[in-house]
């Protein structure tokens, strides 16, 4: 069985996300969406959360799985007998990151590949800090995630208000 995994924070997931897991099952038997744990990022939602909302978007394509890791990703893929790492390039200046983390993977892991995947255009604006900067504002970002993650936004800054002690960074920042 050929495995992928595709990592990120998806705090929160979006349809750009979600269409990057879908198209990377026309390459692999299973794509394993892997959740990190711990993200230098300010996290919105707990991983516990990220991976219920994960789950909840992939629900109807049984070849994809979500599962939370922690620690060094190369680490994760040889664990889960994967041999392959999975990301969604959006923008030019994304290149730049993924081209550094690639080769940085591939010496501590020279039997991993890495498979980018262009976003496609329709998602090409969405970032997860899009998202959630647009949300904290109170703005519709049903276009951009599924109407669980809509829900799950607006439940969230309902509670937090616009100074709670969880409130979002207004800087978007590449995801």
């Amino acid at each position: 069985m050929r495995k992928g995994v595709y990592p990120g924070t998806f705090d929160p997931v979006h349809y750009g996300h979600i269409d990057i897991a879908i198209r990377a099952t026309r390459l692999f038997d299973e794509v394993i969406v892997a959740v990190y744990e711990r993200s230098q990022k300010n996290i919105l939602f707990s991983v516990e959360k990220r991976v219920a909302l994960l789950e909840e978007a992939v629900a109807d394509h049984p070849r994809i799985k979500v599962a939370q890791f922690g620690g060094l990703l190369v680490d994760y893929v040889k664990q889960v007998g994967a041999f392959a790492i999975i990301r969604g390039l959006r923008v030019f200046s994304d290149f730049e990151l993924e081209f550094r983390m690639a080769i940085t993977n591939r010496r501590l892991a020279p039997d991993i590949e890495v498979v980018n995947l262009i976003t496609d255009e329709k998602h090409i604006h969405i970032s997860s800090s899009t998202v959630r900067e647009v949300a904290s504002l109170g703005g519709n970002v049903s276009s951009m995630v599924p109407p669980h993650v809509n829900r799950a936004l607006k439940e969230h800054f309902a509670r937090l208000g616009d100074d709670g002690p969880d409130s979002v960074d207004l800087i978007s920042l590449r995801d």
